[in-house]
């Protein structure tokens, strides 16, 4: 492993950005760019400092949420190593599970289940359901974990008469995907919208961000080959763990 002499840009007190995000955005850009690669250590703590104008406490916070993002290492008496994996990875524009991204990005998935309860269907689900007002609707909230790294806070809304034993399945260890289709609930198409917005303060708390700081929040409608809808999930990234690439073409 080698060591890297010097980080490039300087953090500015009179920015908006908190002094510990420029810090953030500073190291992850120059990781981003390779000049920070793979198994690279970072300067001595001191020299940090001194490069990019901040104190040490400042510092620390900066490079704790770049070691819960999965972007550094911290090795005790040795310093801050830039992970193997630490370029932000991308996610597919074909529809897969999180389960299945994890598994082709090579990481480890966990869910933590917030809520797995059926409850009747508002006006509004319903309509985007296509299924009565009331009918009953199982609601499965889950925080979406790579490598101990919290991604996404997901709510998923599923009729309950597509899979009715669903609320015995344990969610903590089991795909919604592979539930579905083990009943024989096949979705072929995600209609989706994605939009930038602030963390209130529960998704904060989940995931790992401060109130305020930017997330994107998509809503899907997922459909059947009859175009019959099947679920619907709102899920809340946090801004810096989610990049979804996608290409557009002139008919």
């Amino acid at each position: 492993m080698s060591d890297i002499r010097e980080v490039a840009g300087v953090v500015l007190p009179d920015y908006p950005e908190p002094l510990w995000i420029q810090a953030v955005n500073l190291i992850r850009g120059e990781i981003e760019k390779r000049v920070l690669k793979a198994g690279m250590r970072l300067p001595p703590e001191r020299e940090l400092c001194q490069q990019l104008g901040i104190s040490r406490v400042t510092l620390r916070k900066a490079l704790g949420r770049l070691v819960e993002e999965g972007v550094l290492n911290a090795s005790h008496g040795r310093g801050w190593y830039v992970a193997q994996a630490g370029a932000k990875k991308e996610w597919p524009n074909s529809l897969e599970s999180f389960s299945e991204t994890a598994a082709r990005m090579g990481l480890t998935p966990r869910s933590e289940v917030l809520q797995a309860e059926a409850s009747p269907a508002t006006i509004d689900e319903a309509e985007s359901l296509g299924i009565a007002p009331g009918a009953p609707l199982f609601r499965l909230e889950r925080v979406r974990l790579l490598e101990g790294v919290p991604i996404a806070l997901d709510l998923t809304r599923i009729p309950l008469a597509l899979v009715p034993d669903i609320d015995k399945v344990d969610f903590g260890t089991h795909s919604l995907y592979s539930t579905l289709s083990e009943a024989g609930v096949e979705p072929m198409r995600a209609d989706s919208t994605i939009e930038a917005t602030k963390a209130g303060d529960r998704a904060a708390e989940h995931l790992r961000v401060a109130p305020g700081d930017p997330i994107l929040v998509m809503h899907q409608l997922a459909v059947n080959a009859d175009e019959d809808p099947l679920f619907a999930s709102t899920i809340q990234y946090a801004g810096d763990r989610y990049r979804l690439r996608t290409s557009f073409a002139r008919s």
